[in-house]
């Protein structure tokens, strides 16, 4: 069963202007770094938006949400930008059921060589294949359950809002 991909911009796709020093958005990288990750993934990718997670709104997101319930597949990976990424997965959480969905991003622009981004989009890609149906995020090699992430802006790291208390 193919795996729908859809990409909402982010960090993963910005490029550099080298002579104003912005970051802005062309075309996604992902199907570059798929053919360098040598990916064989039955992929059907689809470009929703390409925003800085920061401007994207309620509609943005519930546009999401839609594409996400109507899609056949039910295991669908999402690109998006790491600021508000968290948000996003909250809103599926509430709102899709059914499917796994598993949201990555990167902290660093793939274009500049040093990313996150390819470590990140492979591990995405195997937990959206193994996962139960949910909504997650991947980044740096650990998965959230959708509904109980944030993303600690002193470290730059996501992490469990409320931990599960184990009982032995």
């Amino acid at each position: 069963m193919p795996i729908r991909t859809f990409i909402t911009g982010g960090t993963f796709d910005k490029e550099y202007n080298e002579l104003n020093g912005e970051l802005f958005f062309k075309d996604t990288h992902l199907h570059e770094m798929l053919r360098l990750g040598r990916s064989k993934l039955d992929l059907n990718i689809t470009t929703l938006m390409m925003i800085d997670s920061l401007d994207m709104t309620s509609e943005d997101r519930e546009r999401i949400a839609q594409e996400c319930s109507n899609a056949p597949e039910e295991r669908i990976l999402i690109t998006h930008g790491t600021d508000t990424m968290a948000i996003t997965a909250s809103v599926l959480s509430q709102k899709v059921k059914g499917k796994t969905i598993v949201i990555t991003g990167a902290m660093v622009p793939y274009k500049f060589g040093s990313s996150d981004g390819m470590f990140n989009l492979g591990s995405a890609l195997a937990f959206v294949q193994t996962l139960p149906h949910g909504v997650y995020v991947a980044m740096n090699g650990k998965v959230f359950e959708g509904d109980n992430v944030k993303k600690n802006k002193a470290t730059g790291e996501f992490e469990t809002i409320n931990p599960k208390q184990y009982r032995s």
